[in-house]
């Protein structure tokens, strides 16, 4: 058995690599009130204690666009807390293998269509959100540099942009999948016969159930992949409003679509080129239709009772 321990377990990822947990792995998780992993002492003190064979840092401060271009300072400076005490705590206590989990919004705004994992810091990153981003190619850089100094298989998986059970619904930090979810549902139950989506609609966007990002970091540490930047995706993307009318049509939602084009867009586009991840044997397995109708079906059952974040 091998010990693995999962920072952010209770989030949409992390809760995702616990339900997927393979046989051959015993999981330590630990809640914010009993480990702050911003705190290096505490980190390695808990580190030491259990000695781990292999650490996913699913833990992050994240939001959507809005939570990104105001909280600037938070999405930079607790995001570096959280990779330094958790990584230098996996290499003192000699921790072999570490996924370094990070998003598609590293690559530059402007990036070429698929984005590779060369396109890292190859142009101006977007604007809204270049802090949360900073932070985690700052990861990207020190899982590589532990990688190439300590000879441990730490490496990092980016990935598009996700959806599934245990999201974050809240109006000001939710992502798209998300937020138009929560709309098209709150309209549908209230009886109104608008929503009004944030942007133009034409911006396009890769969207993967959790569920596969779960299996893609499991497959993955059994590779030998050390320091390496990898992306995960499906390889498919769409504009907005399309995804929109997806969602609106798995909701129930039978109103019009409206796009305030005073808010901002964001990235033209963010489709990954994903040919590294399945030269490695893996590929996503949900339908995105599928993924979204398993998602509502878990956030009614879940609003029954009560306890969702962001209703």
């Amino acid at each position: 058995m091998k010990k693995v321990f999962i920072a952010g377990h209770k989030g949409m990822v992390g809760s995702a690599l616990v339900r997927h947990l393979p046989a051959n792995y015993e999981a330590f998780v630990m809640d914010r009130t009993q480990l702050d992993l911003e705190d290096h002492s505490e980190v390695l003190k808990y580190f030491k204690l259990h000695r781990f064979d292999v650490v996913i840092l699913a833990a992050a401060k994240v939001g959507g666009i809005q939570a990104n271009a105001t909280r600037q300072y938070d999405f930079l400076l607790k995001n570096l807390k959280i990779q330094n005490a958790v990584m230098e705590a996996s290499v003192n206590t000699k921790v072999k293998s570490f996924v370094f989990l990070g998003s598609s919004c590293v690559y530059p705004k402007f990036a070429n269509q698929p984005i590779s994992e060369e396109d890292l810091l190859a142009g101006k990153l977007e604007e809204t959100n270049d802090g949360y981003a900073l932070a985690k190619i700052a990861g990207i850089r020190l899982a590589r540099a532990i990688f190439d100094e300590h000879q441990l298989q730490y490496f990092s998986l980016m990935p598009t942009n996700l959806y599934g059970p245990n999201d974050n619904f809240d109006d000001f930090s939710s992502h798209v999948p998300a937020a138009l979810m929560k709309k098209f549902h709150n309209a549908k139950v209230s009886g109104e016969k608008e929503v009004v989506v944030w942007g133009s609609g034409k911006p396009r966007r890769e969207f993967m159930h959790v569920d596969d990002m779960a299996r893609a970091c499991w497959h993955m540490l059994d590779q030998n992949v050390g320091g390496e930047l990898i992306n995960v995706g499906t390889g498919v993307d769409m504009e907005i409003n399309e995804f929109a009318k997806l969602v609106a049509k798995v909701v129930g939602f039978t109103g019009s679509i409206v796009y305030d084009t005073s808010k901002p867009d964001g990235t033209p586009q963010k489709l990954l080129d994903s040919k590294k991840i399945h030269s490695y044997g893996w590929k996503h397995q949900v339908n995105l239709e599928d993924g979204l109708r398993q998602t509502y079906s878990w956030l009614i059952n879940e609003l029954r009772k009560g306890k969702i974040r962001g209703f």
